[in-house]
């Protein structure tokens, strides 16, 4: 088993998710639910 040192830990890269991925994907998921709603059941406007 190797034992890392801090500065080998600090230039370790990957794993993580960027938050504005997630946000952009939850972004896409909830449009792409509002078409399909909107093709679905078309509400008129009042």
């Amino acid at each position: 088993m190797k034992y890392l040192t801090d500065d080998k830990l600090k230039k370790i890269n990957g794993g993580g998710i960027n938050i504005g991925i997630m946000i952009g994907i939850t972004a896409g998921i909830t449009f792409l639910i509002g078409i399909i709603d909107g093709i679905v059941r078309p509400l008129k406007c009042n």
